[in-house]
């Protein structure tokens, strides 16, 4: 059982590995990050349960430091403040928490990675549909089918599986080596 979880989650991996158009956007992805903080940009993040902790993991990435000590980049994942997010979610709508803070937050040449598993979280999706009124970068991070987001990223990054974990594996891996190839790229020894 055990043996059999790893062998998915390699063999998810492996298929990561061998899908080309894949892994050139996920490189365009991070010249597109690169250029908007040398733009004077920030990066917001936002998705839902295991994708919240994987975007607050991210943007703490960006924020703090990955390998070396840096000046910190401008990053954030959208539901960090359970004030506002319970404010909002009770005056208006859950779909309406991270839209909102897009509205409040971003500016054209920002980006926003958002993440959804399915590609269907309402929340997520009306996120993106904000940030593209506004002239922001979108990226989303999703499993094989992109769901309904797929429609509203500039660059999708729909990783090869349908099961939620692999995906979720998958996100992590594309999020860690973007966030290191970006600090790499921006604060070069």
């Amino acid at each position: 059982m055990i043996k059999d979880r790893i062998r998915r989650s390699i063999e998810a991996k492996q298929e990561l590995l061998n899908n080309h158009q894949l892994l050139e956007t996920v490189h365009s992805v991070i010249n597109v990050i690169i250029e908007a903080y040398r733009q004077g940009g920030k990066v917001l993040f936002c998705g839902n349960g295991g994708s919240a902790a994987d975007a607050q993991h991210l943007a703490a990435e960006l924020s703090g430091r990955f390998y070396f000590d840096r000046p910190p980049l401008d990053a954030e994942a959208l539901h960090v403040n359970t004030s506002y997010l319970t404010a909002v979610a009770n005056d208006y709508s859950y779909d309406e928490v991270f839209a909102r803070l897009v509205k409040a937050k971003g500016k054209q040449g920002d980006v926003l990675i958002a993440l959804s598993t399915s590609g269907n979280s309402p929340n997520v999706i009306k996120s993106l549909i904000a940030a593209n009124e506004r002239d922001i970068i979108t990226i989303g991070l999703t499993g094989e089918s992109g769901g309904k987001m797929k429609s509203y990223c500039r660059h999708l990054i729909n990783v090869p599986s349908a099961d939620t974990p692999r995906i979720q594996e998958m996100h992590m891996l594309l999020g860690h080596i973007i966030c290191e190839l970006v600090e790499a790229k921006l604060f070069s020894k």
